[in-house]
């Protein structure tokens, strides 16, 4: 891991994942966590204030990057529950079969590089009854859009740690196991629209 990606990447990622269009987006799905939760791509613990801590045991946190744990310190500290580090990517998930109750992602499908293996295995981790809860910026529905996303991915995930700017997520999340129950979707305000379509909602 070189300089970039250890010290400058985290800096900039928490500031782009920390916008005011990105946290009202995490506000409306994190609090709908509950019970044992697995929160994959923690990043530097954005999440963490959303979560209502009445209803959650604990929190997996899942990232392998050094530099965003050590921006997390501050946020895990503050955290009125327990935050357990995962530091394997998120095709690797070193829990049991069926012992999550909640998986959350936000801004993270983008940039996992086997994006079904990763699936496959919150698949497995998933009790039976428990829920994903979703928030992801992907392929947008116009095809005027669309078309500059596919021209600006190759040089965009170069910089922005691997993140991919046009993937389909409601598909992935199908093709990998599981089923949306819930979705909406939307341009974020005041965020350019090859990066700003949004979809979140839930999957069992």
């Amino acid at each position: 891991m070189g300089i970039y990606d250890r010290y400058i990447l985290p800096h900039l990622v928490n500031s782009s994942c920390s916008a005011k269009p990105i946290r009202y987006q995490r506000e409306k799905i994190v609090p709908g966590a509950s019970g044992r939760v697995l929160e994959v791509g923690m990043g530097s613990g954005l999440n963490l204030p959303y979560y209502d801590a009445g209803k959650v045991e604990f929190v997996w946190g899942l990232e392998p990057s050094e530099g965003m744990r050590r921006k997390a310190r501050a946020a895990v500290a503050a955290a009125p529950f327990e935050v357990k580090w995962l530091d394997l990517p998120g095709e690797e998930i070193p829990l049991d079969d069926n012992s999550v109750d909640t998986i959350v992602l936000t801004y993270t499908l983008c940039t996992i590089p086997d994006t079904l293996q990763a699936l496959e295995q919150m698949k497995r981790v998933l009790k039976p009854g428990g829920e994903m809860l979703f928030s992801e910026h992907g392929a947008a529905p116009d095809e005027n859009v669309r078309k500059w996303q596919d021209r600006i991915d190759p040089l965009w995930k170069l910089f922005s740690g691997g993140c991919h700017v046009n993937r389909p997520i409601p598909q992935l999340i199908e093709q990998g196991g599981f089923k949306v129950s819930n979705l909406e979707t939307m341009y974020l305000p005041s965020t350019p629209k090859w990066v700003g379509f949004n979809y979140w909602g839930s999957a069992t």
